[in-house]
């Protein structure tokens, strides 16, 4: 299964896409990057390059999946209503290529990575690396990092889902490595 994860923003979009292969459930990077618009002077013309820049990833990669961060409230009003709008477009470039997005808010992504809701970028970062077998040069921006963390829990949910009734979950990453040292990439 080909999973694009996707972490909103007006001024910079996370994708990451993840292959996900057979009954092991080993990851595997496809691609991964942002879609930076922090130059683009109005919102309107923002949207409109995530939407086409997302729209040739979702081309490019044909994912069966997509994953997406759900909204979070800022105390600043007009940055919650801006992610609102790139996270709007996001869906509606994942619907135009029939594929509907699922939605993760950012503690349900950080336990399911990480272990922790509360953890740092920092962590998230270390355990994406881990998982995919990212070296330290392959440095993208925290955006990428996160939408890949998308796209792994999206995975692990679907892989949960698949699960039969009689095997038990891991309540955290290392009881998860303990029960499946394969499918960790080192």
């Amino acid at each position: 299964m080909i999973i694009l994860g996707i972490d909103p923003g007006t001024l910079v979009t996370g994708y990451g896409v993840i292959e996900t292969s057979g009954k092991s459930g080993v990851l595997q990077l496809v691609e991964y990057g942002t879609i930076e618009s922090k130059r683009i002077a109005t919102l309107a013309d923002r949207l409109r390059v995530i939407f086409e820049r997302l729209s040739a990833v979702l081309e490019r990669t044909s994912p069966d999946a997509v994953a997406i961060e759900s909204a979070f409230y800022h105390k600043n009003v007009q940055s919650t209503l801006k992610l609102g709008h790139a996270r709007g477009v996001a869906m509606l470039a994942s619907m135009l290529k029939d594929v509907p997005p699922a939605e993760y808010a950012p503690r349900e992504i950080k336990r399911a990575v990480v272990g922790n809701g509360n953890a740092s970028k920092d962590q998230v970062e270390f355990m994406v690396r881990s998982l995919l077998g990212l070296k330290p040069a392959d440095k993208k921006l925290p955006d990428a990092y996160d939408a890949l963390a998308v796209a792994i829990t999206h995975a692990a949910r679907c892989s949960n889902a698949r699960r039969s009734t009689g095997r038990t979950s891991a309540k955290n990453w290392k009881q998860f490595v303990e029960a499946n040292p394969g499918r960790i990439k080192k």
